[in-house]
């Protein structure tokens, strides 16, 4: 057909784009002999014999269906239709079926697999949303840990307490939280304190959140684990701080000798982290900087030296402007996908 269309005037590449052919492709059939076959992946091609028929993904369709079944796997459902003595398809088979028709997931009264989004929260300032967690920390004895207890303010993400203890404990806990509070002057200000959490046990023992009610905070947890296990972006500013602990040059290798030699480490990595860290989230100033409201001084006089830099040398930077230095002035704790949806649901930590 294209051959015939040429030799009435028409072009190559026109001819070829009307039958959605490339040139090249049709080029490369001339070159070969007896193609039979249309190798495109966008070529239509027979449907394969093994391919059910419509009355058998219906027949698939009831079968998943039926109350006995609306809340069961494919699975269960083919071995029970195998014992009454009917065979449709393949459990594989099934399931493709139902994800064509968009019942693939849930049916009947299946419980969804996660938990409600924690609350969103959001710190305009320090002191108005904290995160903690609880991490181990390997000990001499096989099988024995240390457990590092941590507190963070998400805003400058500077670590506002930390406690090693043999034990896990609400007890332990609640002590930690009321010496921050007074290290902190909680009660003495105004703005309401949110503590975010996972769901452990010292993290909702009685004494734990006695102590948080009497003290005026907010408690805040992620979803259980028991419905959506292994799942740390509920709590994602304790679980960077942890990471970026253990993935430290001189993190130990060996396990601590003895408690003492726990805290020590830890007294100077929380110095470290506060004092000198370079923060990747606040444009690379040190928490303590962010806490203490030191951080827009540095960040302007970086901001000033760059601009000096690009007015002594403009032909390096071309049209291009200098880096930006300015720091986010909200600090979102599990927040929604869209602002939109941000605005109903959130309750605002000031």
């Amino acid at each position: 057909m294209i051959e015939q269309t040429m030799e009435q005037g028409a072009r190559q590449l026109a001819a070829c784009q009307v039958l959605g052919l490339s040139v090249r492709t049709f080029q490369r059939w001339k070159q070969e002999d007896n193609v039979k076959v249309d190798g495109r992946k966008t070529a239509n091609r027979p449907a394969p014999a093994n391919k059910l028929t419509e009355s058998e993904c219906q027949a698939i369709l009831a079968a998943c269906n039926e109350p006995r079944f609306q809340s069961l796997p494919p699975s269960q459902i083919v071995p029970t239709l195998l014992d009454e003595g009917r065979y449709i398809a393949s459990v594989s088979s099934y399931y493709r079926v139902l994800k064509a028709k968009g019942q693939q997931h849930r049916r009947g009264r299946v419980n969804a697999s996660g938990g409600r989004k924690p609350t969103s929260y959001v710190a305009k300032g320090p002191n108005q949303v904290w995160s903690w967690d609880i991490t181990y920390v390997r000990s001499n004895i096989k099988g024995q840990f240390y457990y590092l207890y941590m507190v963070e303010d998400i805003f400058s993400r500077m670590i506002v307490a930390w406690e090693i203890h043999e034990t896990e404990s609400a007890d332990h806990a609640a002590e930690m939280i009321s010496k921050a509070c007074l290290k902190h002057d909680i009660g003495q200000l105004d703005n309401l304190l949110v503590l975010h959490s996972d769901n452990g046990s010292p993290m909702k023992g009685a004494t734990m959140l006695s102590t948080l009610q009497r003290l005026g905070i907010v408690p805040s947890f992620s979803r259980p684990r028991v419905s959506r296990p292994r799942v740390s972006n509920d709590n994602p500013f304790s679980e960077s701080t942890f990471r970026t602990m253990k993935y430290r040059p001189d993190y130990p290798t060996k396990p601590f000798g003895c408690l003492t030699e726990a805290r020590e480490w830890s007294s100077g990595f929380v110095t470290w982290y506060n004092e000198e860290h370079k923060h990747s989230s606040l444009k690379f100033v040190t928490p303590s900087q962010r806490h203490y409201g030191e951080a827009k001084k540095c960040l302007t006089q970086r901001e000033k030296l760059m601009e000096q830099a690009k007015a002594r040398n403009p032909e390096r930077w071309g049209s291009r402007s200098t880096r930006d230095w300015s720091l986010q002035d909200e600090v979102w704790l599990n927040p929604e996908r869209s602002e939109a949806c941000i605005k109903p649901l959130v309750k605002e930590a000031a």
